[in-house]
């Protein structure tokens, strides 16, 4: 039986390990051993029931600086964190002997995990037979201003790698547009389509009005925002549900739960979210990845309010071309008050999405598996 490794790291929000869990759900009901290996913190529903998951000594990102990692309890992660983590990574490796080895955003991004990942790769390649080695990245990267960081990218991925799945329609969007070195790796380049999770039956209550902020992580000014334009969005007959995200601070989602008017229901997860927003006349939302795929599916009119701080522009540069084909209303969260807000959602709300996920290359679990089946099989007949 063929064994697939699939390393996943989340450091803030969810999306890295959502895409991560579909995929491997359907490389093992295709009958190939898959392995999650886990990096961040639990999270409720992932992965998928099947593939088995080791889950590593968490680390995440740190409060003040994104490039700071800190360990169980919120300390910064020392030496020993790092080298003990390090460890139960290459004895999972030498365990799983895996013939397919995926790593999920890196090199593209997860610098920060070089202390561990450039290891396991030098295992992975100096075996006798190395395993295919495939990097799993979705369409639109954060832009970084740092050629020598597209040069190092390149570099690794030429040294180690057989192959990058990009998830996305090149259509909608192109590697190239968001990195720069594109042309220096072409050869290994597939595109998948978008990588969308079916519905699941609806499970809890139906509400007109659904505002998330995916894992929840960055979603406190949003809601609060969300909040304020319950009284005056001239919506107030409908019925309303926030979904925080599991990681909302617990001092956060109180206060909302607290201030919010009680015709609000206020929700930290759904299993059933696709089936929500495909129940819903209106979402209010980030523009990350998963979500906006969700959307897509769904066919629900969209206010995309995407996150944008620091050097952040994936969410906007998504947003901007989703709002450019007539399927959403954008609004700068920087300059958002809840009357944008309220006009945003009343033009919203009565929009028929221009486009919807029937426009778009949306088989991206199952091309996602084909393309590495077939080349496994092309690298075992070189061998």
């Amino acid at each position: 039986m063929t064994r697939v490794m699939f390393y996943v790291q989340h450091l803030k929000g969810i999306g890295h390990i959502v895409r991560a869990s579909l995929i491997s759900r359907a490389l093992h009901d295709h009958g190939l051993d898959v392995t999650i290996v886990m990096g961040g913190d639990p999270v409720d529903g992932f992965p998928a029931p099947g593939p088995k998951c080791i889950s590593l000594p968490p680390l995440r990102a740190g409060e003040i600086s994104f490039n700071d990692l800190t360990g169980a309890g919120g300390k910064l992660a020392d030496e020993a964190y790092l080298s003990n983590r390090r460890e139960l990574l290459l004895q999972a490796f030498q365990e799983i002997k895996p013939d397919i080895l995926i790593t999920e955003a890196f090199p593209f991004g997860r610098r920060q995990m070089h202390f561990e990942l450039l290891p396991l790769l030098d295992a992975a390649k100096n075996l006798e037979k190395p395993p295919l080695i495939a990097c799993s990245v979705r369409d639109i990267l954060e832009v970084k201003k740092k050629i020598k960081r597209a040069e190092e990218t390149v570099r690794i991925l030429n040294d180690s790698y057989d192959l990058v799945m990009v998830h996305g329609d090149p259509v909608f969007a192109r590697l190239d547009e968001t990195f720069p070195l594109a042309d220096q790796i072409r050869p290994k380049i597939r595109y998948t389509g978008l990588v969308v999770g079916n519905v699941s039956p609806l499970s809890g209550p139906a509400y007109d009005v659904v505002i998330s902020s995916g894992g929840g992580a960055t979603g406190e000014n949003l809601m609060n925002v969300a909040r304020k334009t319950y009284g005056i969005s001239g919506l107030e007959h409908l019925k309303w549900c926030f979904v925080t995200g599991a990681n909302l601070p617990s001092k956060s989602c109180a206060a909302l739960e607290r201030e919010c008017c009680s015709d609000i229901k206020i929700e930290r997860y759904r299993s059933d979210f696709r089936a929500l927003l495909a129940n819903a006349r209106l979402s209010v939302s980030r523009a990350g990845y998963n979500t906006t795929c969700d959307l897509l599916q769904a066919g629900c009119p969209s206010v995309l309010v995407p996150y944008a701080a620091g050097e952040e522009t994936e969410q906007t540069r998504r947003a901007e071309k989703l709002g450019t084909l007539g399927f959403a209303t954008v609004v700068n969260e920087k300059t958002i008050t809840p009357k944008k807000l309220a006009d945003a959602m009343n033009r919203a709300i009565n929009m028929k999405p221009a486009i919807c996920l029937s426009d778009l290359m949306t088989d991206g679990v199952s091309r996602s598996v084909s393309i590495l089946i077939d080349a496994l099989r092309e690298k075992n007949t070189k061998t």
